[in-house]
């Protein structure tokens, strides 16, 4: 039987599950199915972390498989749409460096440092909600052009945030290692 509990989590399994149809079908050119699958991946981002927040039911489960289906979803994401030729590479660059240094961050911390919590800040969260909004521009724009000038700039805006989204990680990371590594040196002195 499954638990409320669950609930969020089986979301998050059946976005990570959506990500490879999401690629195969962008990989194919079908743009509509792709646009429609990668709104109800967006979608379901949203509302697995609503419902853990508003019911109190999170997990350490799900703590840890959401920030991982969202990178799946969006690194692939961005990385076929980079071989496409609809996402300009130094923009899937940016985004695949910034999440390898996030991710090497937390490993490095966990192992070297103390207890690693997986916990979004704001700017990632900004970050991740303009990722997943140009995948859906870009996408769309192969039904229905737009403005390249629109495109472009949204290209410009996520590059911003995927930047400062890393450089604040960076930034709480080292913090956090030279607070915690004082505090323990102060405590065996």
């Amino acid at each position: 039987m499954i638990s409320a509990t669950s609930i969020p989590n089986i979301i998050t399994i059946i976005r990570i599950i959506l990500t490879p149809v999401i690629v195969t079908t962008l990989l194919s050119h079908n743009f509509t199915m792709a646009l429609y699958l990668f709104m109800v991946a967006g979608i379901s981002d949203g509302l697995d972390g609503f419902l853990a927040k508003q019911f109190n039911w999170q997990t350490r489960l799900g703590a840890i498989l959401d920030p991982l289906a969202d990178k799946f979803m969006l690194v692939l994401s961005y990385v076929v749409l980079g071989y496409l030729q609809l996402v300009p590479l130094w923009l899937v660059f940016i985004v695949l460096i910034r999440d390898v240094i996030i991710v090497a961050g937390a490993v490095g911390y966990h192992y070297g440092v103390d207890y690693c919590k997986l916990t979004p800040t704001i700017t990632s969260k900004i970050n991740t909600f303009l990722q997943i909004m140009l995948v859906l521009l870009v996408i769309f724009w192969q039904i229905y052009p737009i403005s390249v000038f629109f495109l472009k700039f949204s290209f410009l805006l996520v590059a911003f945030s995927t930047t400062i989204s890393g450089i604040y990680y960076v930034w709480i990371w080292t913090y956090k290692a030279i607070n915690t590594t004082t505090r323990n040196n102060n405590e065996t002195n």
